[in-house]
C-alpha cells in the first residue's frame, strides 16, 4: 500500500533512469595517453563512452573526471621538479626580464661626444703645432749666412786669334783661376745647407770664365772659407775683343764677377726651413801678366 501511494510524477521521473525500458545502444570506448608517469612510459585508459551510460546526468560527471584526469596529468607531472613556474594565460611558464640601464641613444651620444673630443684634441695639437713652427720660423729669419768675396788668383789667362765653331775669325780667350769665398753661419740653433748659382766672370757681357759651388752642409755657428774653380776654354770675344789690348808687356782686362748664393736652414727637420738668397756683383780688373790674388775689399762687392 505504501509504494501504490507514490505519485504518478514520482514514477514518471524514474522512468527514464531505469535501464529495462531505455533501449541497448552501442559501446566504445576512447583512448587518452596518461601523463601522471615521471618516467615518459605513457599506459593506456579505457573509459566507456557517453553513449554507454543509460541517462544523461551519468555523461556530466565522466566528461568532468575525464577533463580533471587529463589537467591534473600535466600538473602532477610538473610537482616533481624543484619549484614551480608561474604561467601566464597561454600557458607558458614566466620568466624575469632583464631591463637594461638607460637607452641606447645614450650610448651613441657618449660614442659622438668621444669622437668630438678626439677631434678637438687633434685639432688643438695641430693648432699649437702650427703656431710653435710659426713662432721657431719668425726667431730662425734673423739668422742669414754672411757672405764675403775674399779673393781672385788668376793661375793661366790667354788671349789669342783664332775662329769659333762655324769658322768665323775673332779674338780667343782662355782663362783659368779659383775664387775664394767666406761664409759665416751666425744661427744658434740649426745648420744650414750652402749652395750656389753658377759664377760668372763677364767681359763686356760676355762670360768668359764660369763655376759652381758645390751644395755643402756648415754647423751652426761656424766659419768656412771655400775655394770655386772658375775656368773658360777658347772663349769667343766677337766684337768685344776689338777694344780689348793685349801687348807682350801687359794688359788689363775690366770684367764683372756675378753669382747668387743659397742658404738653407732646417730649423725643425724638414717641416720648419728658413731660406736666404744674396746677389753678389763685384767689379775687377784682371791684369793678365801679375800672379798674385786679386783681393776684394768689403765694400767693393754689393750684396743684395
Amino acid at each position: 500500500m505504501m509504494l501504490s501511494t507514490k505519485s504518478e510524477s514520482d514514477i514518471t521521473s524514474l522512468a527514464p533512469s531505469s535501464p529495462s525500458r531505455s533501449p541497448k545502444r552501442p559501446v566504445y570506448y576512447v583512448q587518452s595517453p596518461s601523463r601522471d608517469s615521471q618516467d615518459g612510459d605513457k599506459s593506456s585508459s579505457l573509459q566507456p563512452s557517453p553513449m554507454e551510460s543509460p541517462s544523461h546526468p551519468s555523461f556530466g560527471r565522466h566528461s568532468r573526471n575525464s577533463s580533471a584526469s587529463r589537467f591534473s596529468g600535466i600538473f602532477r607531472s610538473s610537482s616533481g621538479r624543484k619549484g614551480t613556474r608561474k604561467r601566464n594565460d597561454k600557458g607558458w611558464p614566466e620568466c624575469n626580464v632583464i631591463l637594461e640601464e638607460g637607452k641606447y641613444d645614450e650610448f651613441e651620444d657618449k660614442g659622438f661626444v668621444r669622437r668630438f673630443q678626439a677631434f678637438i684634441a687633434l685639432f688643438s695639437f695641430v693648432l699649437l703645432f702650427t703656431v710653435f713652427c710659426l713662432i721657431i720660423w719668425g726667431a730662425s729669419r734673423p739668422f742669414k749666412a754672411e757672405i764675403t768675396v775674399k779673393s781672385l788668383s788668376m793661375h793661366n789667362f790667354y788671349v789669342g786669334e783664332g775662329s769659333d765653331s762655324t769658322g768665323v775669325p775673332t779674338k780667343m780667350l782662355t782663362m783659368n783661376g779659383s775664387l775664394k769665398i767666406s761664409v759665416y753661419n751666425p744661427a744658434t740653433i740649426f745648420g744650414i745647407h750652402v749652395s750656389s748659382t753658377p759664377i760668372d766672370v763677364v767681359y763686356s757681357e760676355i762670360v768668359i770664365a764660369t763655376g759652381q759651388l758645390k751644395k755643402y752642409y756648415q754647423p751652426r755657428k761656424s766659419h768656412r772659407t771655400v775655394s770655386v774653380n772658375l775656368q773658360g776654354n777658347k772663349v769667343p770675344l766677337y766684337g768685344a775683343g776689338s777694344g780689348l789690348t793685349i801687348s807682350p808687356t801687359g794688359g788689363e782686362v775690366p770684367s764683372t764677377l756675378k753669382f747668387g748664393i743659397r742658404s738653407r736652414g732646417e730649423v725643425v727637420g724638414k717641416l720648419v726651413k728658413t731660406t736666404h738668397k744674396k746677389q753678389i756683383t763685384c767689379p775687377l780688373v784682371i791684369d793678365i801678366l801679375s800672379t798674385k790674388p786679386i783681393k776684394f775689399k768689403k765694400d767693393a762687392c754689393t750684396y743684395d
